[in-house]
């Protein structure tokens, strides 16, 4: 996929089609790291997750649910379809 860069300000953007921020599940005002594979000549995007507790949800409950989910993932998975 072929993306052209372009300036805005001072800064050079590179925008991101509809399918990659589908397939990433990234909207508006998330966060990204982005990693420099000088070597390649790559840059790997990866999406910031946010912890729940960041969100007002107690680290405890955070924690029971983030062990449901892994426990449960597949279960999960298939109800979601």
């Amino acid at each position: 996929m072929l993306r052209r860069l372009f300036k805005t300000g001072n800064s050079i953007v590179l925008s991101l089609p509809r399918e990659v921020l589908d397939g990433l599940k990234l909207a508006d005002g998330d966060e990204v790291n982005l990693e420099l594979e000088s070597e390649e000549h790559r840059l790997l995007v990866t999406k910031v997750e946010k912890p729940l507790t960041s969100v007002g949800v107690d680290e405890d409950f955070a924690g029971h649910l983030a062990e449901f989910i892994q426990e449960y993932r597949s279960a999960l998975e298939e109800l979601a379809q």
